[in-house]
């Protein structure tokens, strides 16, 4: 154990960094005990937890509408599997540079973004991703609570699926069943992260165990492999299917972009980077990509026995006859849901809340007020058809969150080679105050990198909110690639901007690079 030239930071042996006492930041406007960096005794998280995380947050309903989204676009089994494993690799670069300052520092995301985007830009994209998250939090809640509602009318009947009067063109038992699963999740929230660690470390193996089972019980109805596999690909492996594979595969990058942005929120919990990098790379990229193999052979089977491939779960389910298969399937999506939207859609809202006011937002307060979020923004409109929710739901937050992602990374890597002032993260006026608490750098960098990303976003008439000819025209042939423009961009402009300035300034650059001394 040493202690730095900075009297308030501890080096520990394995690289970990705390601050002496948190009294210094308690009072400094920017902290509370949610912000404060973790100390050592509650680093408790292991290889398995971040694993089981991983899993649970990988065996969810939108996974599986993944999956089977691309059967229902078009593309054939292999053709789906290798556009969900490549982008899940992809993925999993920034999601483990992201994660290492979680756990050296014990800091949360958006006090990580503090770093770059200054003590007060930080809200920037911190709120940036928790309204990206709230608008999760409402579809997971929307999927769960349907799932309760179908599981409930297995056994109830008609009296319950088909109950009147209906608002919105839901009968008001799907209210009910909506707000119930809410109340739920609530409850969980509530009860804080380790309540999450042990409902994660049970619920994984769980869904696993269900979607094999599921696998093959349709499987049997299809009968067997031979059918499902030798269905052809109606956009072959020539001019047609590339158009498709390009977008395709940003908006399954895009899909866990949240994650690796604010893996922080999770990896403070550590007891050392091997635990979660190994847990990391242990548990998404093969979660993922069989857990989509699973839903794109279940797609796969659905197209071969009802004619058309059924890429809604809950609406496969309940063709089926059998009440013990039907009760069990259900039961595990409502069970997975609660897994992946509490650890995925929760935790970092619950932190980003809180870092826009530290002194009156906590983590409870933050996830709550995220619940509330998720019901305003109506996810069963979301949720229209694959392609809405592919091309325009995942593309265009991905494009974001990819800007977002590269400034993290040029500023923690590039600039300053994972050294960082603790103290002074939370110290109005040190060395990530900047101009008024705000990086310019960072915000040009993420803003022209998220314009060029996003900016040609575009959709066919009918299929989302974009106007057929695009936001900005010139700029249409760049959104099929949205997600890797906006952090090709962010990443370069922002590390030339800092080198710039470095040159101009020299006496700035021991700020910028928070160096010691």
């Amino acid at each position: 154990m040493v202690t730095s030239p900075v009297a308030d930071e501890v080096h520990h042996p394995d690289g970990r960094i705390t601050l002496a006492s948190n009294d210094e930041i308690a009072d400094t406007g920017y902290a509370n005990g949610d912000l404060a960096p973790l100390p050592l005794a509650r680093r408790t998280w292991t290889t398995y937890n971040y694993a089981a995380l991983w899993i649970g947050m990988s065996h969810n309903i939108p996974t599986y509408l993944l999956a089977s989204g691309l059967i229902a676009v078009g593309m054939n089994w292999v053709q789906a599997v290798i556009t969900i494993a490549l982008a899940n690799l992809i993925v999993l670069i920034p999601m483990l540079l992201n994660s290492h300052a979680g756990t050296k520092y014990g800091i949360p995301y958006p006090v990580f973004a503090r770093a770059s985007f200054g003590l007060r830009g930080a809200n920037l994209p911190a709120i940036l991703r928790a309204l990206i998250a709230c608008c999760w939090f409402g579809i997971q809640t929307w999927i769960g609570g349907e799932g309760f509602y179908t599981l409930i009318g297995a056994v109830a009947g008609h009296g319950w699926t088909n109950a009147t009067p209906a608002w919105g063109g839901y009968p008001w038992t799907q209210w009910l069943s909506f707000a119930i699963f809410w109340i739920l999740e609530m409850a969980i929230i509530v009860r804080g992260m380790n309540t999450l660690r042990r409902f994660e470390n049970w619920a994984a193996p769980l869904v696993l165990v269900a979607a094999v089972a599921l696998l093959v019980y349709i499987l049997i109805k299809a009968g067997g492999f031979g059918p499902v596999l030798s269905e052809p690909a109606k956009l072959g492996w020539g001019g047609k299917f590339w158009p498709v594979f390009f977008p395709s595969l940003m908006a399954m990058i895009a899909f866990w972009s949240t994650m690796s942005l604010n893996m922080p929120d999770f990896t403070r919990f550590s007891r050392g980077q091997k635990q979660q990098l190994w847990g990391q790379v242990l548990g998404l990229p093969t979660t993922m990509t069989f857990f989509s193999l699973l839903a794109v052979f279940i797609t796969a089977a659905s197209q071969k026995i009802y004619g058309a491939p059924i890429w809604d779960p809950i609406q496969l389910t309940g063709k089926f006859s059998n009440p013990v298969v039907v009760a069990f399937a259900l039961f595990t999506i409502i069970v997975t849901t609660l897994s992946v939207n509490v650890a995925a859609n929760t935790v970092s809202p619950s932190y980003d809340f809180s870092n826009l006011l530290p002194k009156l937002v906590s983590f409870r307060t933050g996830g709550i007020i995220t619940g509330i979020i998720g019901i305003a923004i109506q996810p069963w409109r979301l949720l229209t058809n694959p392609h809405v929710y592919i091309y325009v739901w995942l593309g265009f937050y991905g494009g974001l969150l990819g800007a977002v992602a590269g400034v993290l990374i040029a500023d923690y890597w590039l600039i300053r080679s994972t050294e960082l002032r603790l103290v002074d993260l939370y110290r109005p006026h040190g060395a990530y105050w900047y101009n008024g608490g705000w990086n310019w750098r960072a915000v040009v960098a993420f803003a022209v990198g998220a314009l060029l990303a996003v900016g040609g976003a575009w959709s066919a008439p009918g299929q989302g909110p974009f106007p057929q000819s695009g936001l900005i025209p010139v700029l249409k042939p760049l959104y099929n690639y949205n997600w890797v423009v906006g952090f090709a961009v962010a990443i370069i402009l922002y590390w030339g901007l800092t080198i710039i300035s470095v040159k101009r300034a020299p006496a700035r650059h021991r700020a910028l690079a928070g160096q010691r001394g």
